[in-house]
């Protein structure tokens, strides 16, 4: 965080004894360093110093009162079908079993240009506001008033792994920091002891693009993501020695890690240059902090009996059947829904989790070329069921006022059919949805046409940059601010794109 200075318990003039040439003090590193958020260090310092009279509405670190101070993000890895979920067509259940005829040419990843195909389930409408949902994610009906579903969103490519990146990072291609990384980088975290990002793989493997998908590529190396899996006896892989490092004991962990701080403090002192140096550092202070924090933030065993029912994992069998269902894709999902909301509470800024892997057959993730229904629907399920759970739980704590939950996928599905049962990618149109933080409920915005293949309105899509520049808005955040001077370009999350979508916010 850049609030805070890295080698927190001795002054360095005490380590560099008589040497004042080589004394700069971190307010003025900051002053020095000008451009990008130096500005906004410099005024997090001066105010953790009492220095500077800040507008008690407006926190350091933000350029406008925020709504939200939190977010969590639902990655759905290998391209949700919209029209089975969320964007209902009367048309393709109209003409169901026609040929597809889409006025144009259209350039499909695999050629899924059969029949039109109508939504494998039904839809009905749920919630005060009537919106039409499928029948395979009517959990979520319980929730749907605090809702917002775009139906405009446009990609660029129909390659998962650019998409993804896309997505994620804001670029189709890597090298480009993830958005949990930009925001951990801007605000921090709010628990010293806790990462401020934290990603929550699926239990079956990493999605396409692996680890680059929360890189933090050239920010500070302490803003990338932290891997946790709460389904597993070791969460957080080598945050405890193992088993044959039985000659470590709490004592001599104790001496080490002042002895090691203070070698690397020293280590530091003629490396001020070194960012990389400086994250290591932050992140074995984080570690050790965290071996006393992160076990207490997912250990469950003390949630009330009603939390573990609502979120479905009130029963959880010894053993599952050979072929995944519908309760297993609900407990794994929930688990890490259950686990976001308790690290959420307890200061962790942007929590990312992921539904689906890149391998395996038959198909564990949403890329259902083959058949929508055998693949979308346990995953869907166990979607709804947690999604649903977080929501009320989030609401029920106060909480969901000012964290933002971000629903989203790579692209979307065809209208027609691939192979009878599945259906193609289609990069041109897909469903986004919101929910909490300054997010106004209830409504559907940025219809897509007829058959869900395009925007109604193909001069105004919504991209990427709209969402994240709508996130950093509700976080404080001007997004044309948030900047980072790289290889001689002020690069930022949105590129040189993006506007906030207004149509989705509540009135100030």
């Amino acid at each position: 965080m850049l609030t805070k200075s890295a080698f927190p318990h001795e002054p360095r003039s005490a380590l560099l004894g008589s040497i004042p040439h080589l004394v700069q003090s971190r307010r003025e590193f900051l002053w020095r360093s000008g451009g990008g958020l130096g500005g906004i260090a410099l005024a997090a310092l001066l105010n953790d110093e009492h220095l500077l009279g800040a507008s008690p509405s407006v926190q350091p670190g933000v350029h406008h009162p925020p709504r939200a101070k939190r977010v969590v993000q639902l990655f759905m890895a290998g391209a949700a079908s919209h029209l089975d979920l969320f964007d209902f067509k009367p048309e393709l259940v109209k003409h169901h079993g026609q040929p597809s005829d889409f006025g144009e040419h259209v350039e499909a990843f695999q050629n899924g240009l059969g029949p039109w195909l109508r939504p494998v389930w039904d839809f009905k409408p749920y919630g005060q506001c009537g919106k039409l949902l499928s029948e395979v994610i009517s959990p979520l009906g319980d929730v749907v008033d605090e809702l917002a579903f775009v139906h405009n969103m446009v990609g660029k490519t129909g390659v998962h792994s650019q998409a993804t990146l896309l997505q994620a990072t804001g670029f189709d291609r890597p090298g480009f920091p993830s958005m949990g990384a930009w925001i951990s980088y801007g605000l921090g975290s709010m628990n010293e002891n806790l990462p401020a990002f934290v990603v929550l793989p699926d239990h079956r493997g990493l999605a396409s693009n692996g680890t680059k998908n929360w890189d933090s590529a050239f920010l500070p190396s302490q803003h990338q993501g932290t891997i946790v899996h709460p389904d597993r006896d070791q969460p957080i892989t080598d945050l405890f020695p193992a088993a044959q490092g039985d000659f470590v004991t709490p004592d001599s962990d104790g001496a080490a890690v002042p002895l090691i701080n203070r070698l690397n403090r020293l280590h530091a002192v003629d490396r001020d240059d070194d960012g990389r140096l400086d994250a290591r550092i932050r992140s074995y202070e984080l570690a050790a902090r965290m071996q006393t924090a992160a076990p207490e933030a997912l250990d469950t065993s003390d949630e009330p009996a009603q939390i573990l029912r609502m979120y479905g994992l009130d029963h959880i069998p010894s053993s599952w059947p050979a072929e995944i269902n519908a309760a297993e894709e609900t407990v794994y999902f929930a688990q890490k829904c259950l686990a976001a909301r308790r690290m959420l509470e307890r200061g962790v800024r942007f929590v990312q989790i992921w539904s689906g892997n890149d391998n395996g057959f038959p198909r564990r993730n949403w890329d259902s070329h083959e058949d929508v229904q055998r693949d979308h629907g346990p995953l869907a399920l166990g979607m709804a069921r947690g999604a649903a759970a977080l929501i009320r739980d989030l609401k029920q704590r106060g909480m969901l006022d000012d964290t933002i939950v971000l629903w989203t996928t790579e692209f979307g599905r065809m209208p027609s059919s691939q192979g009878g049962k599945g259906r193609d990618h289609n990069p041109y149109c897909f469903t986004n949805w919101l929910a909490g933080g300054g997010i106004r409920g209830g409504v559907s915005f940025g219809p897509s046409d007829p058959w869900g293949y395009k925007p109604l309105d193909r001069s105004q899509p919504t991209r990427v940059y709209d969402i994240h520049a709508t996130i950093l808005h509700l976080l404080g955040i001007d997004h044309t601010r948030l900047t980072v001077r790289h290889n001689g370009i002020d690069r930022r999350l949105t590129d040189v794109h993006g506007h906030v979508i207004h149509g989705i916010l509540k009135n100030t």
